[in-house]
């Protein structure tokens, strides 16, 4: 599985635009081959920061999609942001869940 996460420090008169951006991406990028979960969070402590979090079955759907007109359409908000995209590309080889917490949990007891 690979993740793609991107922080967004969007300015401040630009939230709304960015907002809608976003909202309009989730659905047709949820659909695509190959992701898994598409998902755009807002920080609770800083109303302008905003966090995209993609999952993808491979790299080569990943790559599909950052070729995408999508994706260029994301990259395109650069303009409604304070800073550059804060992009990072995680390549996940094992996961675990609530057992492997439950079975560090027992551990303490």
């Amino acid at each position: 599985m690979i993740i793609l996460r991107i922080i967004m420090n969007v300015l401040e008169e630009k939230h709304l635009e960015l907002t809608q951006t976003l909202h309009s991406l989730i659905e047709p990028v949820g659909s695509e081959t190959g992701c898994k979960s598409y998902s755009v969070s807002c920080d609770i402590h800083e109303k302008n920061r905003f966090y995209l979090m993609e999952e993808w079955e491979t790299r080569e759907d990943m790559d599909r999609h950052i070729k995408s007109n999508r994706f260029g359409v994301l990259l395109g908000t650069q303009t409604l942001l304070r800073n550059p995209l804060n992009l990072k590309i995680y390549s996940v080889s094992h996961l675990q869940g609530m057992e492997r917490v439950k079975k560090i949990r027992t551990k303490l007891a």
